[in-house]
Order: structure tokens, then sequence, then C-alpha cells
């Protein structure tokens, strides 16, 4: 790996560690960060009875807010502070409780300011349960102050 490969992975690994000391809310729900690497993440998640809705499936918010972290985690990797504009979600089969649900955010492209990511949500067979598309808007704001990259 080159010296400018290994930093990169350096700082997208210290930028989601920063963020997940902060994030309650992934907390929360237990979403577990499995892999990180610039301009992606994998991120999970096991689903709790108190997640499913009056149907006995699991709430859209719960695959929308896995796969919405993850977006999040990825889209930072870079470390300029970003955040998202825009997010959608199809939902093509339903979860249950006990399923694992594993969101993988990539980014397909990007420019100067925007970037654009798809992340796929599985559960533990493999099979997609939702496929959340991001846009995320890229700030000038470094997420490490005075470290200058």
């Amino acid at each position: 790996m080159s010296d400018a490969a290994e930093s990169e992975r350096r700082l997208a690994e210290r930028v989601v560690e920063a963020m997940t000391r902060r994030d309650g809310f992934s907390a929360w729900l237990g979403v577990e960060v499995v892999e990180i690497r610039p301009r992606a993440c994998t991120a999970r998640l096991t689903v709790r009875r108190e997640m499913l809705n009056g149907f006995g499936v699991c709430h859209g918010g719960i695959a929308f807010s896995l796969a919405d972290s993850a977006l999040a985690f990825a889209s930072n990797t870079h470390g300029r502070v970003t955040v998202s504009i825009e997010n959608s979600i199809t939902y093509p089969a339903p979860v249950r409780e006990g399923d694992v649900l594993t969101a993988v955010a990539e980014q397909e492209s990007a420019a100067n300011r925007l970037a654009f990511f798809r992340v796929p949500v599985t559960k533990q067979d493999g099979s997609i349960v939702a496929l959340f598309r991001g846009t995320v808007y890229k700030t000038s704001r470094e997420f490490f102050p005075g470290e200058g990259e």
C-alpha cells in the first residue's frame, strides 16, 4: 500500500472513531461499524423487539437509520465535515425480529461539493431488504482543524 493510500486509510479510521464516540443515536440503535475505508463503510445491527411496528415487522426507519449512519461514516472519511442533503429508500423485503442487518455505504461519484452514495441493506442470508441512496454536501470545514491535509 502506498504512503498516500495508508494515510487516507488512517484518516478514515480516525474520523469514524471520533464520530462513533459522539453518536448516541447509532449507539442506541446498536450499530456496529464492521469495516471502514476511504469513502466506504460497512455497519450492522440486530433487530430487536422494540424495533417492530404494529404489523410485527421491522419499522422501515430502522433500515433507513442504519443506512444513514453508514452513509454518514463513509462520507466523512476524507476529513471534511460532510452532511446529508437528500436520501431515498426502497424496501423490497420485510425484516423480522432477530434479523442481522448489514449496510454497505460506498461512494458512486463525487464532485467538489457533492457526493453520491449507494447503500444496500441486507439481512444475514444475503438478501436485500432495503436500497438506500444518499446525496451529501462536503463543507469546507476540516474534521480535525489545524492538522492540514
